[in-house]
This record gives structure tokens, sequence and C-alpha cells, in this order.
């Protein structure tokens, strides 16, 4: 019996879980202004004006690496090229 009402308490907590974080639009702190595409897969531009907010410092390693991702390979630029 008290297994039975551990499985309807928990069943009970994932239906309000459920329901309380239905429908929450999600935030792309990445993003730029403008840059959210629709779709199954939101992708953003390489470079830092589609950035949310702008790098201190930004060089060409930065930006192939931008441009890579999200490859498994690094980028070819680095600061011995």
């Amino acid at each position: 019996m008290g297994l039975f009402r551990i499985a309807f308490a928990s069943a009970a907590v994932y239906g309000l879980f459920r329901y309380v974080t239905r429908q929450q639009p999600m935030d792309r702190a990445a993003f730029a202004s403008g840059e959210s595409t629709p779709g199954p897969v939101e992708v953003r531009n390489a470079g830092p004006e589609a950035m949310a907010s702008d790098p201190p410092q930004w060089d060409a390693v930065d930006q192939a690496s931008d441009e890579s991702y999200p490859a498994s390979d690094p980028p070819a630029a680095n600061r011995f090229t």
C-alpha cells in the first residue's frame, strides 16, 4: 500500500511540474537581437555582431573558432599561422 502512495505522489508531482513548465519561452542568451532563426535548431551567424554582448577583443583565431562551431575539429587558424 505504501508503494502505491509513493507512486501516486510521484505522478502528481511530475504532472504538476509539467503543468508549471509548459510553454515557457526559451531565452537565447548568445543571440543578438534579430539573430534568432525559426526551426527545430536555432543557429547564430558567426562574428561578434551576432552575439548578445560584445567581446572585449576579437581576432582571426576567435573568428575561425566561431565559424567552425559546432564542428568537431579545431579551426585551422592559430597564433602560429
